[in-house]
């Protein structure tokens, strides 16, 4: 394409360049760096997991990390992508489109975090800025917790 020629989005596409476009399609729905940074971690530590999976089967969605037997699900979010209250940034282009798909992210996180709890699952989210080694400290804590709590007789944790 020449630098003279003004680019022109495929028909149907939301994207403002064809910089943004190429940006846009290559952003991962897994196996994020944040994401592998943290498994990596909780691995190490002799937790083992299913990968983007879904927690309960009846519910349409996948959490990053899904510990079953002590139903802990793991969340790592994109700062952009779920609204980061540190590092968010108002997109200047296209900004109706935008919010409202990153708005209805955060609503639809709302209502996963409730349909999981709602089963008994602890449902933990970490922003893809924080540190692997804390996000991994805290989840396992918690799993070991809960697989702790299960072993107490009368607990319903299994």
């Amino acid at each position: 394409m020449s630098d003279k020629a003004e680019w022109v989005a495929p028909e149907g596409s939301w994207a403002s360049s064809e910089g943004n476009r190429r940006s846009m399609l290559a952003n991962r729905g897994r196996d994020t760096k944040p994401e592998k940074a943290i498994r990596s971690l909780v691995h190490a530590a002799g937790l083992r997991y299913r990968v983007s999976a879904r927690p309960v089967a009846a519910v349409r969605r996948s959490a990053d990390l899904v510990f079953g037997p002590t139903k802990v699900a793991v969340f790592v979010d994109g700062c952009f992508w779920h609204k980061c209250p540190e590092h968010f940034t108002v997109p200047r282009r296209n900004n109706e489109f935008w919010m409202n798909k990153i708005d209805g992210n955060v609503r639809r996180d709302r209502e996963t975090d409730r349909l999981l709890e709602a089963e008994g699952w602890a449902v933990l989210r970490f922003w893809e800025h924080e540190a692997p080694e804390d996000c991994s400290g805290v989840i396992v804590e918690t799993v070991r917790g809960r697989r702790n709590a299960a072993r107490t007789p009368g607990n319903a944790v299994q």
